[in-house]
């Protein structure tokens, strides 16, 4: 029967034991009652017949469970069993005095709520369902397994629930009711035969009854179905939305296909083949009727045309599919067939939460909500159906309901008026006297927390800032059972008569007022002594509060960002706090009503200052009022603040006009414009024509002596306009000096090796200098090339009056990387170059506003070339996809299958770069993809090309130092970090260029170093965690755009279409495609180090030092002398004139620099210093 399900072989491995095997042998009784059912008569005769039964078996000395099906009728049936009894003189014979530990258990007893339960304890009956209380329950499954009872009046749950056999059972009738069906239908085969189980004691009886008493027309169906071989079928269909929708947010289900073949290893798939009439119309009308949808039935004749039922489980994936697509759980794609889960399907699979339910959700659900409404929607959930009303609980409800503080709409007459009246009596912790409602109470509180934490979730997802509020003190009420206006400091251990003077005299003081004061002076204040004012003043200053500061920083005329900064202002206290604190912060728009960016954060116990940096978009450049940056404990009621940022003032920079249209221009042949043989050798093969950037760009570049910026795209041919303009300004004379200056230490390696390979045979030297001189001009015809740092080092150690002389050109690469270093190192240069004819060449990624770097580079409007990403000549296809899942192992097993189809999307032989945020992620996300390609290829291959030899592939592997290697080359994945040895690094590289390795896995700090590209470039999520020194806690941190555009060059290929896959979080999803497809956004940075303070406080030590004006002069040269002026609200400025923005800054540069005057930082600017921070 069951050996389909589970693929078990019938000769061997299914084992089947029928009833000869019982340790006890069971007898079976079968009772016909007359009358009709549930008429009076009928129930008259139930009860006495069941009396007659357990009366006879108690005289015989044996205990007997009597089974109901209603949690009220255990009590009715014991109380009916125990007043015939007495009435009939036949009590003593149930009473258990003499039972040596019976004085025990009626003290235990005694300390019940249950009266019932007390009250028929003494007449030897006890009691059982699952509305009773944990503690209860278990008291009366002892005393029955002591024998200290004789008769259990229980529920089903007792059988399924607990080993606790008896000598007899007796099913007390056979209607049960069916809340959603709302009627009374059969009790089940399977419960009856499993009550039956718990007949019989092995080990301490030789025999077991069982009894059935039901109606006379039933009488024959429970004998045949009891004493034949009726098969178990499936009750799948009732949950298969539920089930589709988790799988689909698993990952596991993305398509019709991987539905149907899902369904195909359900045990619902087995017996429609088997018993396909049972599954017909008829059948499932049941179990479809809620979800108001067409009905499908399975045709006798069906499994002879379709043998596996692929069409039938087809039809009942699309119903199912498009009814979640009905309430907004997936989005369903009817042409394609695939499925893409929703937040909203994704919370309820992670809570739990039924289809049906949030279908009440997207009705009630609004952008506005009080406590009340939100308690009202949250009553209506399906999940609380089974709470029925009561009319012996109408009086206790009502009383109730007059003491709980939200209004009910419902009243206590209706389901969801009782839940909402019993969850806001637990909150506010009103006891209620009937046991009944004492579980239904606990019902309501477990579950009603579950669901309030996914309908907050459900308003963060949509960024309704006013409900999320009110949602998370409904949450943490539940939690704390505390309402939100109650006194917070009542969440701490206090004692009760602290609490009492703290509500008496004290109850509108903050946690932070009372904290601002002394132990006596709370004393004072709550009428006591100051023993317990300090216990006040310990609870008020553990209590979670913070200081939050923000610094606004424009990045574009229409996108700002707000620097936070929240600084930890309680004391920790592990036993108070335990090892973390999370906590929520949020900015919302001036309405409070839409959440711009959302973050959730943890404090704990080494955590001083959280640095979060939100990113809001400001509509047509005209900003808003103000916002509100809100903060609030995600544990701690009242812990709560807000940050009022006033927006009126705010000054935007104005829209760049500087960009550079890419005009239609016959592409130039290399041959026609480079002229030298041995550099058209060198770049033979590599470059036939220059494509359209280099074409509009090469005259000015290399035939004019004016200054020049080329602001392009990655993949643009940048750097080998730049090699083609030295080799031509070298070759023009015999002694010439240029100077190559780049951000990275990487960059300039891989610039000494292109430029050295070009001018090998033209008596050009090309060298990485890091000595000292490298300021000083060389003889004959030198290229150096100098990372910002070492040039900032050495530039350092001049006179600052001395001009540079001699000095021909200087290359600025990679500006799109400009950071204080780099800008200072340029600044100073071109400050000590100001008096010859130096020119400077300079190269960027897409910059979003060039015009400013090239004021500050001294390049003329002619020589300003600044285009858009859209403007490269390569394909780049460009994907978004977004996730809200919180950074963790969730999200990157949630990334797989996506990144699994990325990879796809190569065209066969063709590779594929995964960053990831870190190396240690490198192993486990290898291997999430590898069981991705197993599951779709059914290969053990991976992604290894199939017309690899394994001959040559052991070959390979074997030259492996690491062996953990291995496995992964050995499917076509690879890694490149540094904690991968340096010639197995090597050999990845080399594997990868023969396609051998087609997924090669690299973390983010590793992406500079990368030399290859792909087809398929897949960026899986945004964010990592940084430490700032040893010992300090982590902080999650978005990726920065400059790592992200390296990221994206690497799709950049001269043939054929790259693909660029970005998986991020959903809030940074417009900032991150408007930057990449738009330009980076570039400022200044000279501020945020103290670079140039140190810079000053070493000047200072020189002949005469710097005064004020000489300080002033060099900032002239500088890029923040031009951003002050046009984005002063970056820099704190409160002006837009240059003088007045430099003299402040010179002011604050000049008390700095004294700071650091005694300082050994401050002796000198070693290339180390300044290098690690460059090359890091």
């Amino acid at each position: 029967m069951t050996k389909y399900r589970v693929s078990v072989s019938k000769y061997k491995g299914l084992f089947y034991f029928d009833s000869s095997f019982r340790p006890v042998p069971l007898e079976q009784h079968f009772i016909g009652i007359r009358g009709k059912a549930g008429s009076p008569q009928s129930k008259k005769n139930l009860d006495y017949v069941t009396y007659l039964k357990v009366s006879e078996l108690v005289a015989q000395g044996h205990q007997v469970m009597v089974f109901v099906h209603a949690r009220k009728d255990t009590v009715k049936s014991a109380l009916a069993l125990k007043e015939t009894a007495i009435a009939e003189g036949k009590g003593d014979d149930f009473i258990c005095e003499d039972h040596p530990q019976y004085s025990m258990f009626r003290r235990s007893i005694g300390e019940s709520r249950n009266k019932e339960m007390k009250q028929l304890f003494d007449h030897g009956f006890g009691i059982h369902h699952a509305g009773m209380l944990r503690s209860d329950r278990n008291m009366m499954e002892r005393m029955f397994e002591a024998r200290a009872i004789k008769v259990l009046c229980c529920t089903a749950t007792l059988a399924w629930g607990v080993n606790l056999p008896a000598h007899a059972v007796i099913i007390k009738g056979t209607q049960v009711y069916d809340s959603s069906k709302g009627a009374f239908v059969d009790l089940s085969v399977l419960d009856v035969l499993q009550v039956f189980g718990r007949a019989g004691r092995p080990g301490l009886e030789s025999s077991g009854e069982g009894y059935i008493c039901t109606t006379e027309d039933k009488l024959t169906h429970y004998l045949d179905a009891v004493t034949s071989q009726i098969p178990i079928e499936s009750k799948f269909q009732g949950g298969l939305f539920d089930s589709l929708n988790a799988e689909i947010a698993l990952g596991t289900v993305a398509n019709i296909n991987d539905a149907v073949r899902w369904l195909g290893y359900t045990y619902l798939f087995v017996r429609m083949r088997k018993n396909p009439f049972f599954y017909g119309k008829s059948s499932l009308k049941v179990v479809f009727e809620e979800a108001f949808i067409p009905l499908i039935g399975v045709p006798r004749e069906a499994t002879m045309d379709d043998p596996q039922l692929g069409n039938k489980r087809h039809e009942l994936i699309t119903y199912a599919a498009q009814k979640l697509a009905d309430v907004h759980m997936i989005t369903f794609d009817r042409s394609t067939g695939t499925f893409t889960v929703t937040d909203l399907g994704r919370i309820a699979a992670k809570y739990y939460i039924r289809h049906s339910s949030v279908e009440i959700f997207n009705k009630k659900f609004f952008q506005k909500m009080t406590e009340a409404d939100v308690l009202a929607m949250l009553s209506m959930s399906t999940e609380f159906d089974q709470i029925q009303v009561r009319e012996s609980e109408s009086t206790e409800l009502e009383l109730l309901m007059n003491r709980i503080p939200c209004d009910v709409k419902d009243g206590a007459n209706t389901s969801q008026g009782k839940v909402n009246i019993l969850l806001q009596g637990a909150i506010s912790r009103e006891s209620v006297e009937d046991f009944a409602l004492v579980s239904d109470m606990a019902y309501v509180m477990q579950n009603g927390g579950r669901i309030v934490r996914a309908l907050l979730e459900i308003a963060i997802s949509k960024k309704w800032a006013n409900v999320t509020a009110v949602l998370m003190g409904i949450s943490k009420a539940i939690e704390k059972r505390l309402w939100p206006f109650d006194q917070p400091l009542k969440q701490f251990d206090l004692k009760p008569d602290i609490l009492y003077g703290l509500q008496q005299w004290a109850d509108d003081w903050s946690p932070a007022q009372l904290a601002s004061l002394s132990a006596a002076d709370l004393g004072k204040l709550v009428h006591l002594n100051d023993r317990h004012g300090q216990a006040l003043l310990n609870a008020a200053k553990q209590f979670p509060a913070v200081s939050i500061t923000y610094d606004l920083r424009p990045l574009g005329p229409d996108v700002l960002k707000i620097c936070t900064r929240v600084k930890r202002a309680f004391s920790w206290n592990s036993k108070v706090h335990g090892t973390n604190e999370p906590f929520w912060l949020w900015i919302e728009d001036f309405q409070g009503l839409l959440i711009l960016q959302l973050t959730h954060l943890i404090f704990r116990p080494a955590t001083d200052v959280l640095n979060i940096d939100f990113v809001i978009s400001i509509p047509n450049g005209i900003p808003p009022p103000s916002v509100t940056i809100r903060y609030v404990s995600d544990r701690w009621m009242g812990a709560e603040d807000e940050v009022y940022i006033p927006l009126e003032s705010l000054v935007m920079p104005t829209a760049s006009l500087s960009n550079t249209s890419l005009l239609h221009l016959p592409l130039l042949p290399t041959s026609y414009v480079i002229k030298d043989p041995s550099t058209a050798k060198a770049i033979a093969g590599k470059i036939d024509h220059f494509n359209a950037i280099q074409t509009q760009t090469y005259w000015s570049i290399v035939n004019t002596k004016c200054n020049v910026l080329l602001s392009a795209p990655v993949g643009s041919g940048k750097s080998s306009l730049a090699h083609i303009s030295i080799s031509m300004t070298m070759i023009q004379s015999r002694e010439s000096w240029i100077i190559i200056i780049t951000p990275r230490r990487s960059v300039a390696f891989e610039t000494v090796s292109e430029l050295g390979a070009i001018l090998k045979h033209t008596g050009i030297t090309v060298d990485y200098t890091t000595g000292h001189g490298v300021l000083d001009r060389p003889r004959g015809r030198v290229v150096r090339v100098l990372t910002a740092a070492q040039l900032l080092s050495a530039i350092s150690k001049r006179n600052n009056s001395i001009p540079i002389l001699g000095l021909d050109v200087v290359i600025c690469e990679n500006l799109e990387l400009l950071d204080s270093t780099y800008e200072l190192a340029i600044s100073l240069l071109r400050h000590a170059t100001q008096t010859s004819n130096t020119r400077f060449v300079s190269f960027s990624g897409s910059l979003n506003d060039a015009s400013d770097m090239a004021d500050w580079l001294d390049v003329d409007p002619s020589g300003l070339h600044s285009f858009r990403p859209r403007d490269r000549d390569q394909s780049l296809v460009f994907s978004t996809t977004t996730f809200t899942i919180p950074q963790s192992g969730a999200l990157f097993k949630a990334m797989a299958k996506p990144a699994h189809a990325g990879i796809r999307m190569a065209p066969p032989g063709e590779s594929a770069i995964i960053f990831i945020p870190s190396l240690g992620q490198c192993k486990p996300i290898a291997l999430d993809l590898l069981t991705q390609c197993a599951l779709e290829m059914e290969t053990e291959r991976g992604y290894l090309s199939p017309d690899t030899s394994l001959d040559y592939l052991e070959d390979r592997l074997a030259r492996f130092q690491d062996t953990s290697l291995i496995d992964f080359v050995s499917k076509g994945v690879g890694f490149f970090h540094q904690g991968v040895h340096k010639s197995d690094r090597n050999l990845m590289l080399e594997l990868y260029a023969e396609g051998l390795i087609r997924v090669l896995i690299v973390p983010r700090d590793s992406c500079w170093t990368l030399p290859v590209r792909a087809t398929v470039v897949v960026v899986m999520g945004t964010q990592y965690f940084h430490v700032e020194a040893e010992g300090s806690d982590r902080q999650l941190r978005d990726y920065d755009l400059t790592e992200l555009v390296r990221m994206q060059g690497r799709a950049v290929r001269q043939t054929g279409t790259g693909y660029f896959y970005l998986f991020c979080q959903a809030e940074t999803k417009d900032t991150f495609t408007r930057f990449l497809n738009d330009g980076l956004p570039i400022e200044s940075r000279l501020l945020e180090t103290d670079d140039l303070a140190r810079w000053v406080s070493l000047q200072k030590g020189r002949d005469g030092g710097l005064k004020a004006q000489d300080i002033l002069d060099v900032l002239s040269f500088t890029f923040l002398s031009r951003r002050v002026v046009s984005n002063p609200t970056y820099y704190d400025c409160t002006s837009t004139s240059r003088d007045e923005n430099l003299s402040r800054i010179v002011d604050e540069l000049m008390l700095r620099s004294a700071e650091l005057a005694d300082s050994s930082s401050a002796n000198s600017l070693t290339p180390s210093l300044a290098q690690t921070k460059s090359d890091t």
